[in-house]
């Protein structure tokens, strides 16, 4: 891909974040990137047909704005034939993460704050422990996208 497109909701802090920080991974690596934002879900289906027309695949941080309307973004980038790396919804891949795990980790920060006393504005920010690479195997055989060793396919829902 020569262009990614960066695709979230503008009223998301959370999105804003990780789209800023996926920026400057695709700047250390030369990638030139084009932001996309909706300010809510009427704006999506415009955002993402010019997108379409501009860039080479789209990332879509974890938003929730975007996750409930994965129908409407599938709808446009699939036959622009735009693969799109997010979610379960409308990505051809995906970096998932254990929700039991991230309980897990918030459990143990929570008993080092309660038990042990940390100060939570010196505290790390903390991260999912591990990652599982997976692919949705229909959008990757409609792309012709060959997936790369070391990613599971998605099970059917």
């Amino acid at each position: 891909a020569k262009t990614v497109g960066i695709l979230y909701c503008s009223a998301e802090p959370n999105s804003k974040y990780q789209a800023a920080e996926f920026e400057k991974a695709l700047d250390a690596d030369n990638i030139s990137y084009k932001e996309y934002t909706a300010a809510d879900s009427n704006d999506i289906a415009s955002v993402v047909q010019t997108a379409v027309t501009e860039v080479d695949v789209i990332y879509i941080p974890t938003d929730n704005t975007m996750a409930g309307n994965t129908e409407t973004i599938n709808n446009i980038t699939l036959p622009a034939g735009i693969p799109v790396i997010a979610g379960k919804g409308c990505g051809v891949a995906t970096l998932s993460i254990s929700y039991y795990d991230i309980g897990y980790k918030a459990g143990e920060m929570a008993y080092d704050i309660l038990v042990n006393g940390a100060d939570i504005t010196t505290m790390n920010i903390e991260y999912a422990p591990q990652v599982t690479k997976e692919y949705n195997a229909s959008i990757a055989e409609q792309l012709g996208v060959t997936i790369p060793d070391g990613y599971t396919a998605i099970a059917a829902e």
